[in-house]
């Protein structure tokens, strides 16, 4: 069973899932930083047109979010060959907008879960937990996030 702190009572749907585990681990900062990689980065893992100097507003940073929770909810429905359930496709969007569109599309993960034949759920899953790195390291929050999103990606998996 998925651990589930992380989404609120209140939540339903793909879109609602994803932003409370992605709020709760990229967290929120008004103002830019760059990311254990080098990226500028603001509110919770905005990346586009963002500049080291730049500040938000936390509303700006509410809107942001749901923003590009809604463009990384639309690719990954785009590129899955089945019907999902809400929990899986958050699993994925949360994962997509993490490691970016060309990881998350050329990913074994998304390759085992969208097989003809040999579809393997579990093993989609499962595969999330390889990208645990950044600049070469292994980082405690992606270990804890990927974990995370892959409990949430095996909800109702017999």
């Amino acid at each position: 069973m998925a651990n589930t702190r992380w989404v609120k009572p209140v939540a339903v749907g793909a879109l609602a899932i994803s932003a409370g585990i992605v709020g709760h681990f990229e967290g929120s900062r008004t103002k830019s930083y760059k990311d254990p990689v080098g990226i500028p980065t603001i509110c919770s893992g905005h990346i586009v047109g963002v500049k080291i100097g730049d500040t938000a507003t936390p509303e700006q940073c509410d809107a942001m979010l749901q923003a590009d929770l809604k463009w990384y909810l639309k690719y990954v429905d785009t590129h899955l060959v089945y019907a999902e359930p809400d929990t899986r496709r958050a699993a994925f969007t949360s994962f997509c907008f993490n490691v970016g569109v060309r990881a998350c599309g050329s990913s074994a993960a998304m390759k085992l879960l969208n097989a003809k034949p040999g579809r393997d759920v579990v093993g989609a899953c499962m595969a999330m937990n390889r990208f645990v790195y950044a600049g070469g390291k292994v980082l405690p929050g992606l270990v804890a996030r990927r974990k995370a999103e892959s409990d949430l990606c095996l909800e109702g998996v017999q």
